[in-house]
């Protein structure tokens, strides 16, 4: 079924934050807005619902950035967009500080409205998450 308009935007909008993050010169952070909520589903170090932007960049971002040597970098298996959301199943790898590799595959589900990210939901592997967040301090 084709996108409406709201739809097409919203996955262009998230699509340019991931290419950004892909080429090192942004992220779909940059579309979070002020008041965005996040919430990492599951067990994990991590999981609860963070009530703001800054709450979650400061939280969870960057001290995952703090445990890498080389940049966690994405790639988009598929977008799905249903009217205000935009569902991302993707893939992204990187190298922690000890040099050990860190892969993960995730699912985010993002509420859009205007061209930012106002929730998130985020689903991945919580026992790679949790590895990494234990073993390299941030």
């Amino acid at each position: 079924m084709p996108h409406d308009t709201t739809e097409s935007r919203n996955v262009a909008t998230v699509s340019a934050g991931f290419e950004a993050w892909r080429s090192g010169t942004g992220s779909p952070y940059d579309h979070l807005s002020d008041d965005a909520t996040w919430q990492i589903v599951g067990n994990c170090a991590a999981a609860r619902t963070y009530t703001g932007k800054e709450d979650f960049l400061a939280r969870v971002i960057r001290p995952f950035n703090a445990r890498m040597a080389q940049r966690l970098v994405p790639t988009i298996r598929q977008i799905f967009a249903d009217g205000d959301t935009v569902i991302v199943l993707f893939d992204a790898e990187g190298v922690a500080r000890d040099g050990i590799g860190y892969r993960n595959t995730y699912a985010w589900f993002l509420t859009l409205a205007g061209d930012r990210i106002v929730a998130a939901t985020a689903f991945f592997d919580s026992i790679a998450f949790d590895d990494l967040w234990r073993r390299v301090p941030a």
